[in-house]
């Protein structure tokens, strides 16, 4: 059935004429529209006609959105959202001067989530996520990766993916699942981390590759998680399974993690807080995304990733939350966008590249989704002004009030 986006005041189509990614001065390009109007086919953009042709279409279902913005529908590409218990208490540590990893040293961290989710039930895991994914679609998110790594054991780490493949269910978003049970060593196995590192290649990759419950593996290369070597035999062991491969790097310190990433031809490398320029230049002649998190370093008072460095090198740069409870528990799409702005200089345009089409690509779902161009799913977030520049300009406020996934309304604010 075919239906009309009619009379936006302005489209943002951050198209990219079939290359599907966006890489340096080409984040600038977001190529907007005025006077326009989105043709929608069954679950599809059909084609972006001239108002001047408004008259030839007539007949159409409407969904009349004058004096709002368009965009593609938003993609948080890395998020923790399937957790359960409160860090609250490591929040008042930090605010005495504790760092992340005095915490992790400590006991705490994610170990203290990890305890959590352990005690919680499939349903009890459910019914504390779903009020945070709801969150997410009033902002206009369309596509969501969630990692588990708050299970840390093979029954509690297949128990997580079993939640979120749950969630995918019962939503219309599209939900990406990512295994991250290299996040951290429990603390069953602190002075045995051969054994996990075992657990997780030999027991958990195959039977998440058997049982499709994860599209990525991801593992944090770390000084107070795995070393480069570590990860090097995960990951191997995961390709070798079919799993597509994500990397936590270079966050605290430069431990060797990027090299594996390269090695591996990662889809993404995400943090990069203390990644150095001859590294930028490597990743600037790959094809693996950069992922940004500004609201780690925001919530922890830590360093900035390097954008500007990273763009004006001329690499795909994408943003996201880091969704998590210990780290970044920063839900709001609107301030991760400011923080990019305000913190790493990056223009409003490279951030709405980044918040879109990047993120779809480090999700490799860029093919489907991302931009505003026929062929591609009729996912769009709705935003109450005339101006895309509003949207970031208010910081911490959600002028989302329609999002729409493959042509449906999936949240109405507008009445």
């Amino acid at each position: 059935m075919k239906k009309i986006i009619k009379n936006p005041a302005q489209i943002v189509t951050v198209n990219t004429k079939g290359k599907n990614y966006k890489r340096g001065k080409e984040l600038k390009k977001i190529n907007m529209l005025e006077n326009h109007s989105i043709i929608i086919n069954n679950e599809t953009i059909e084609e972006i006609i001239s108002n001047d042709n408004l008259s030839n279409y007539s007949g159409l279902e409407t969904i009349d959105v004058s004096g709002k913005t368009v965009l593609p529908g938003l993609i948080d590409c890395h998020t923790h959202t399937a957790f359960s218990g409160s860090r609250a208490d490591e929040f008042k540590m930090k605010l005495t001067g504790a760092d992340y990893e005095d915490i992790a040293k400590a006991g705490g961290g994610i170990n203290s989530t990890v305890s959590a989710v352990r005690k919680s039930s499939f349903d009890e895991l459910v019914d504390v996520v779903k009020p945070r994914i709801d969150y997410f679609i009033s902002q206009g998110i369309t596509s969501l990766e969630i990692k588990s790594g708050y299970g840390l054991s093979f029954y509690d780490e297949i128990k997580l993916l079993q939640v979120i493949k749950h969630l995918n269910s019962l939503y219309k978003i599209d939900i990406i699942p990512t295994f991250l049970g290299a996040h951290t060593f429990p603390l069953e196995y602190k002075n045995d981390h051969q054994k996990y590192i075992e657990i997780i290649s030999e027991e958990l990759i195959p039977y998440i590759a058997k049982n499709k419950l994860a599209k990525f593996c991801d593992a944090f290369c770390e000084a107070t998680a795995f070393t480069a070597d570590q990860v090097d035999l995960i990951f191997t062991k995961a390709k070798e399974a079919g799993l597509k491969l994500k990397l936590h790097t270079e966050q605290f310190n430069v431990v060797g993690g990027l090299e594996i990433g390269l090695k591996h031809k990662v889809t993404s490398v995400d943090h990069l807080e203390v990644v150095n320029d001859e590294d930028i230049a490597k990743l600037a002649k790959s094809k693996i995304v950069t992922v940004l998190l500004p609201g780690v370093s925001f919530f922890l008072d830590y360093n900035y990733a390097p954008a500007r460095k990273l763009i004006d090198n001329n690499a795909i740069v994408a943003l996201s939350t880091d969704y998590n409870p210990g780290s970044s528990h920063i839900a709001n799409i609107s301030l991760i966008m400011s923080l990019a702005a305000l913190k790493m200089k990056m223009s409003i345009e490279e951030t709405i590249s980044a918040f879109t089409i990047n993120a779809a690509k480090a999700l490799d779902i860029e093919k489907e989704c991302g931009s505003i161009e026929a062929g591609k799913k009729a996912d769009l977030a709705i935003f109450d002004t005339n101006n895309y520049s509003d949207i970031i300009y208010n910081i911490g406020k959600n002028l989302n009030v329609m999002t729409i996934k493959n042509g449906e309304i999936i949240y109405n604010k507008m009445g």
